[in-house]
């Protein structure tokens, strides 16, 4: 397979589909300031119940994957860069608020993204 654009960008759609455990210690929400120049990450806390799913240690219900969810962040990370956020939440923050290396894979990997289209101008839509 050439490594053209099109082939690269299929490979990660058809990985993107993967069936992947949520990490128990939460999920962060990814976006841009562009006027600030910073890369932004919300991070909320979330329980993981016998079937898998996220659960809102608040109020006791799933979280949707998908859709607007109204709830309140433990903590915003900022960072010009990807590494910089990186460090501030793997290496700074103690405890570390993620527990499972494909979580902190997944992070970097958005983060770099996230990079690109703050320098770049693109449109930034979390994966």
């Amino acid at each position: 397979m050439d490594l053209t654009i099109e082939n690269l960008a299929a490979i990660d759609d058809l990985l993107s589909q993967r069936h992947i455990d949520l990490d128990p210690y939460g999920y962060f929400i990814i976006y841009l300031d562009r006027d600030a120049g910073l890369i932004y990450a919300k991070h909320f806390t979330n329980v993981i119940d016998e079937r898998g799913l996220a659960i809102d240690p608040e109020t006791g219900k799933v979280i949707p994957a998908k859709g607007k969810v109204d709830r309140t962040f433990t903590t915003v990370y900022t960072g010009r860069t990807a590494k910089e956020i990186c460090v501030r939440i793997f290496e700074e923050t103690q405890p570390c608020p993620v527990s499972l290396l494909d979580h902190a894979a997944y992070l970097g990997r958005e983060f770099l993204r996230a990079e690109v289209a703050l320098v770049t101008g693109q449109e930034y839509v979390q994966d």
